[in-house]
């Protein structure tokens, strides 16, 4: 695969890569491209994980407040209706899709790429369930949604007691984990897996133009 430099514009081709491999420009140093040790098992244990929090974070409390002898909870879901009910529909919408679907549709077509690519060759529905799960991933904003509870809570302590739930826990687990997912799982494995309707067109080729011509050395 040949490629251009992000850095310096030097067209240059790209070897196989050994696993923990990377390959850096022989002109300017910048690292082009890298290959995981460990490309699909860690991922995947990390997705199963994250699917996991992502249950608990949306089934548990997220937060209790008591004031005046009264006692409120609610969960991120609950949440989000009660922005509806109160006219904020807006609001409950960009909360819902940022909060739950996003991450969601994410984890699940995460987990559908990492099993399908494990037994070589993989589908080729594997590949539009990767575009979509990187296009969903700018909008999973689980750590603007837990700022914003933080802020929230500050503003309120000095009226009511405040006591985080669960979920509240599980939601910053799932910030950690999201970042781990995007930092283990390696697409051109995946792309490599791939068994392709158009046998004149490669792998290679298909990850090129899916990382936007990505050089490599």
């Amino acid at each position: 695969m040949t490629g251009v430099c992000p850095d310096c514009d030097l067209l240059q081709r790209l070897p196989e890569l050994p696993p923990g491999g990377r390959a850096r420009c022989p002109r300017c140093g910048h690292t082009i491209a890298t290959r995981s040790t460990d490309p699909l098992d860690r991922p995947l244990a990390l997705t199963v994980t994250a699917a996991i929090a992502f249950i608990v974070a949306h089934t548990t409390p997220l937060m209790g407040l008591s004031a005046v002898g009264r006692h409120a909870s609610t969960t991120i879901a609950g949440g989000a209706l009660e922005m509806w009910q109160q006219g904020e529909q807006i609001t409950a919408l960009i909360v819902a899709f940022c909060a739950g679907i996003a991450p969601g549709v994410y984890l699940l077509f995460m987990l559908a790429v990492l099993l399908a690519v494990r037994r070589a060759p993989a589908p080729p529905w594997v590949g539009e369930m990767l575009r979509w799960g990187r296009a969903m991933q700018p909008w999973s904003m689980n750590e603007v949604m837990i700022l914003g509870i933080l802020v929230a809570l500050i503003k309120i302590a000095e009226l009511a007691t405040v006591e985080p739930g669960i979920a509240m826990y599980a939601m910053g687990a799932l910030i950690v984990l999201f970042a781990a997912i995007m930092m283990t799982a390696d697409p051109h494995e995946a792309w490599n897996r791939i068994e392709w309707a158009d046998e004149q067109q490669s792998p290679r080729s298909g990850f090129a133009s899916e990382t936007h011509g990505a050089g490599a050395r």
